[in-house]
Parts: C-alpha cells; structure tokens; sequence
C-alpha cells in the first residue's frame, strides 16, 4: 500500500479565527492518526493572515498531545529565520515529551519577505547561504558533539531524524550529499519533480542516520463523493494560490462554484501549473492518480495537502484519500 502522510497549514477561514484554526489542526491529526497517516506536518509561514502555523514548534506540541502514535513533524523550519541552536532546544523539547515521534524538515527559503527577515532580526540573504553548516550545526547539537563545548538540553541525544525539503534541485543535491531524507513540495511547485528525484537517488551517499535514498513528495487530494463537490472544495485552494501570485493573500475563501471557469487565461494556466500534483475527485479517481503519480515519482511516501474550507468536508477527503491509497499497488523499490 502507498504511505500517505499529512501536511497542514493549519489555515485560517474568513470565518474563523486563529483560536478555531488550531482546534481544527489537533482534530485533523486525531482523525488522520485513526486513518493510518504516518505523519503530521505543518509548515512555518509569516505575516500571513490565512495561516496560523508561525509558532512551528508549538503547534506541534498542541497536536502532539491531542496525538499518541502518529508522527508529527515540521514540513518545515525554515532555518534562515533561526539560530540553529534554537531549533534544537525547540525540537529536542518535542522529541523529550513525544518520544520517537518527532520529525525535523528543513528548508532553505525564509517562508517570509524582507519586512518579516527584518523584524526576525536575521539577514535573510546570509543566512541562506549558511545552511549547509547550519544543519550541520544541528546535527552536532543532537549528537552531543564535545566540541561545541557545551550540551544543548533539550537536544542532545534526542533522537529527531532530520529532511531536506525542496522546490528546486539545490535541496535535492543537499540531501543526497548529507544522505538525509528529501522532502519536495510538489504540491505547489512541481516543475523540477523528476530532475530533483532522479539528482538525489543518483548522488546519495550513506550516512548515521540513513543508509539508502529516502523520497517523499507533496500531492494534493481533494476527495468527495462525487466530482462535482471535489472540484468544488478545491476552489478555495485556488483562491488562497491567485490571492498569492496576485500579492493579496488573506484568509482561506468559502469554496465558489465555476470558479476557474471565472479566471482569466493567465490565471487558468498558473493554476493548471501549479495543481499538475493533485488530484480532485472520487475515490476512484484519487486511486487513478496516486497510481499513475507513484509510478511516475517511485516516492517512499506522498505528503497529502488539499486545503479545504469546511472542516467535515476535510475530514472526509482525507478518508477518501486513504482509502484510494490502498486501491494503489507498490513494487518494492530496488536497490
């Protein structure tokens, strides 16, 4: 059976409040937790009133108790913003309350603009060139390296394996060369997908903590009982991707039925772009689509997003999801 795991912006409806967003985020994870989700992400974002996930660490903590086997993870830091020795203490915490339980996802982007790098005090410019010796940092606090000349606590000897996340094939290249698991956000910008696959499985080299290539990669799955509800609950995800492009992001929209159908042409194609990954139907036709993406991709495990405006209706697609995933027959993969 496909492995599917979850990823949450924990957003925040035009109706809602941030209060209600992560009550939905724990609920979301309880119920992806019985459906057999391996894991639980959410991403940092800033300065964006639509998504409630800033504070990265401390969700998880909410969702981590709400929890008791499910994974759950960042997807991810985004290690610019933060002095790495931070982010240990953060996620060595996690791993000391949720033990075996805690993934760390790193990215290189600041997840920001300039206003937001600024008022974060950190040069978004430097540190992204610092990233390659800053997950080594990281790793160094987790290992309770003696040549730091201090014990990071929380930190050291948690165990908090850690991903390269990626859009592009910088990350894919860093997670081959460090031999770490690689996470590639296909769910939104899916146009280097197989370059940075095949560039990772091609130059991976073995290392503590993984000893052969690891892959999974973002889909998003807007399931319903028929395809006319599916496409509509989608609508609200295209919405927060125009409001994005357009520099006028927001709150998560209620879903508008025709929708695309609205959009200029301009508009129509960057959506038909960015949702090459994703899928929006019955369960049948989510089950077509993981297939044909898994034998396309060979992926260890697909990170489902699919934002959707009305919590039951999330909920739902997240069941339809799982249920496609097991119609989806998966080769071993060879060495």
């Amino acid at each position: 059976m496909l492995k599917l795991s979850l990823l949450d912006l924990v957003p925040v409806t035009q109706d809602g409040t941030v209060s209600q967003a992560l009550a939905r985020a724990a609920d979301l994870a309880v119920h992806a937790e019985a459906l057999g989700y391996q894991r639980y992400w959410t991403a940092e974002h800033h300065g964006m009133a639509g998504i409630a996930s800033a504070a990265t660490s401390v969700v998880l903590a909410h969702v981590g108790a709400a929890t008791s086997t499910i994974r759950i993870g960042a997807g991810g830091i985004m290690l610019p913003n933060h002095a790495p020795l931070a982010i240990a203490e953060q996620f060595g915490t996690l791993a000391a309350l949720f033990p075996g339980r805690v993934d760390l996802g790193l990215g290189r982007a600041p997840g920001s603009d300039q206003r937001v790098a600024r008022a974060m005090r950190r040069d978004a410019m430097t540190a992204a060139e610092q990233f390659p010796q800053d997950i080594r940092e990281l790793q160094a606090y987790f290992a309770g390296d003696e040549r730091l000349g201090f014990t990071a606590t929380p930190a050291a000897g948690e165990d908090v394996p850690l991903w390269i996340l990626g859009s592009s094939l910088y990350g894919a290249q860093l997670a081959a060369a460090y031999g770490l698991p690689y996470a590639f956000a296909s769910h939104f910008a899916p146009d280097a997908l197989d370059e940075a696959l095949h560039i990772y499985r091609r130059d991976f080299r073995p290392s503590p903590q993984l000893s052969a290539p690891y892959v999974a990669a973002g889909f998003n799955i807007f399931a319903a009982d028929d395809a006319e509800e599916a496409e509509l609950l989608a609508t609200s995800m295209m919405q927060s991707f125009v409001a994005l492009r357009t520099g006028n992001p927001g709150k998560l929209q209620p879903p508008v039925p025709g929708y695309r159908d609205m959009l200029p042409a301009q508009a129509q194609a960057m959506l038909a772009n960015v949702f090459q990954c994703s899928s929006i139907g019955t369960q049948g036709d989510v089950a077509r689509d993981l297939a044909a993406f898994w034998r396309r991709t060979r992926v260890d495990e697909v990170i489902v997003s699919g934002t959707v405006y009305d919590q039951q209706a999330r909920r739902r697609s997240l069941e339809i999801g799982m249920a496609a995933a097991q119609q989806v027959e998966v080769a071993p993969q060879q060495a």
